[in-house]
């Protein structure tokens, strides 16, 4: 047992846990867009998904001298094999994605996709106010994960009730960064780290958090209901993430780490649909 949740906290750590559900969201809006990808667009997206995580680990880690983080202080220890993995992720990544894509329109708009949203990151970071932070990084993931369904759908797939179910899933993902931030609040208040945690008191947050839950049950219960049987499933699976993220978050006796690795987990769920 032991040696089974020392190998899920090596995952966490090297966020492969993120990789493996940002894979699975893909897979989500794949099957939503009646779209076939072949295995190089999840590896793709797997490799600027961990390259995204880790560095931005990378350079917290390198902020600091002295940490009780074990995430923060594993990146501070393994900071040069992380540097050149991250590299070759990078490279990896831009060479294979010309080789599959061809220097064609899909490529080209991946790429200004890509180079807009590190660009908004940083504006953001450097002038945007804190709420805009985790915001930002929610429509990202929900953006990066459904741009090459979206730009390979056909135009009779392309419905309103699609993007229903982008904004309950930029919901889920926002839910996910405000509880992340909330349980990570005094380890970086220790460190000069700024977060909607911060800016914002305990309490109101929690409020917040609440609020979007219920509006993201209630929404995926909604959908359920209304719309035709073909989506049922995907309002279920939306449904079940979102209370393993609000009966995990409220769930007492559990550690910070334990509730994190069970949200990040959480986000495998949909590979569920290749049994449906």
């Amino acid at each position: 047992m032991r040696l089974i949740q020392r190998v899920f906290q090596v995952i966490s750590w090297l966020s492969l846990d993120v990789v493996i559900g940002a894979m699975a969201s893909l897979y989500f809006f794949q099957e939503l867009l009646h779209v076939s990808l072949d295995w190089p667009a999840f590896v793709l997206l797997g490799l600027a998904v961990w390259t995204i995580y880790s560095l931005d680990h990378l350079l917290d880690a390198r902020k600091i001298a002295n940490t009780s983080s074990p995430r923060r202080a594993f990146h501070r220890r393994y900071q040069v094999v992380l540097g050149v993995g991250i590299l070759i992720a990078v490279l990896s990544g831009l060479v294979g994605a010309f080789f599959w894509m061809g220097w064609g329109k899909e490529f080209q708009l991946t790429l200004i996709l890509a180079l807009s949203m590190f660009g908004c990151r940083w504006a953001i970071q450097k002038f945007g106010p804190i709420l805009l932070k985790e915001v930002s990084i929610a429509l990202f993931y929900v953006v990066g994960t459904i741009w090459l369904p979206l730009l390979r759908a056909e135009a009779a797939d392309l419905t309103w009730a699609v993007l229903i179910f982008a904004a309950i899933f930029f919901v889920l993902a926002l839910l996910n960064l405000w509880m992340l931030s909330f349980l990570d609040r005094e380890e970086d208040r220790q460190h000069g780290f700024l977060s909607i945690a911060h800016v914002y008191p305990p309490l109101q947050l929690i409020q917040w958090i609440r609020s979007l839950s219920f509006l993201g049950i209630f929404a995926s219960l909604a959908v359920f209901i209304l719309l035709p049987s073909f989506y049922r499933p995907f309002s279920c699976l939306l449904l079940l993430l979102l209370l393993v993220h609000y009966l995990t978050f409220f769930q007492n006796g559990l550690s910070a780490a334990q509730k994190r690795q069970r949200m990040e987990l959480a986000f495998w769920i949909p590979w569920l649909l290749l049994w449906i």
